[in-house]
């Protein structure tokens, strides 16, 4: 199964565009949100994968209702954590960095996300592979960045938009 993972997407409609497109190309099944869409128009360019859609909120979504509402015409949103199983892999997702580390050495999951620090970071502690593909919107860094992830082989590859 592939995935797409996405991050701090920030109102930057091109580069959301864009990812919604490398996404696409890539063919992936499902696609994972780690929050900070920040506006519910954004759910226009998410409208066009073909797969649905699963995320949390992050710190900077302010008009939660207005997302939530947008995002259940194509998949869900929640408040973090999300918790889920793929291809047999157990996921845990969130927005802020904080819990990463502890989801991570628990021992209950292969494969934890997050995003708010708008850096990438691919590292495994102990089974578990740490995933941070970075920002969509390009802002901070000057790199907008998407992941994608074949499970249950945990396979990550970063790419540019």
């Amino acid at each position: 199964m592939r995935i797409g993972v996405i991050s701090d997407s920030h109102d930057h409609m091109t580069y959301l565009q864009r990812a919604v497109e490398a996404l696409n190309d890539h063919q992936v099944e499902l696609v994972l949100h780690a929050g900070d869409y920040v506006a519910p128009f954004t759910v226009n360019a998410l409208q066009k994968l073909p797969c649905p859609l699963k995320g949390v909120f992050g710190n900077n979504d302010g008009e939660r209702l207005g997302l939530a509402k947008r995002i259940s015409e194509i998949g869900q949103v929640q408040v973090q954590p999300l918790f889920l199983e793929l291809a047999g892999v157990k996921i845990a997702m969130v927005h802020e960095p904080e819990p990463v580390e502890a989801f991570a050495r628990s021992g209950l999951y292969q494969l934890v996300i997050y995003g708010h620090t708008h850096q990438q970071e691919l590292k495994t502690v102990g089974d578990c592979v740490v995933l941070n593909p970075g920002e969509v919107c390009g802002w901070l860094t000057g790199r907008a960045t998407i992941a994608i992830v074949e499970l249950p082989a945990l396979k990550v590859e970063i790419l540019p938009l």
